[in-house]
């Protein structure tokens, strides 16, 4: 698993057309965890905070890669896919 970025973050939430409440309802965390996360408004830096704040930022992941995105990184770039069926073309 790649690690997650405000940048495809945003990037996901556009391929799958959702908006931060529909993927903070997907992923069970807080609406404000999303703003904060994707506007880098907030960054724990030590303790319990940054446990959780590993645990939610999961939980975003986890919820796009269900719905098919997949995160991809390769030294000196990074960026988000969408699987698709034979259906979805």
């Amino acid at each position: 698993m790649n690690g997650i970025t405000p940048e495809t973050c945003r990037a996901a939430r556009g391929l799958l057309g959702w908006s931060q409440n529909e993927l903070a309802q997907r992923a069970q965390v807080g609406l404000n965890t999303i703003r904060n996360f994707e506007t880098r408004a907030r960054s724990p830096r030590t303790g319990e905070p940054v446990r959780l704040m590993r645990a939610n930022l999961a939980a975003l992941q986890s919820a796009m890669e269900a719905a098919g995105v997949q995160f991809t990184s390769d030294p000196g770039r990074i960026g988000v896919a969408l699987r698709v069926t034979a259906n979805d073309t």
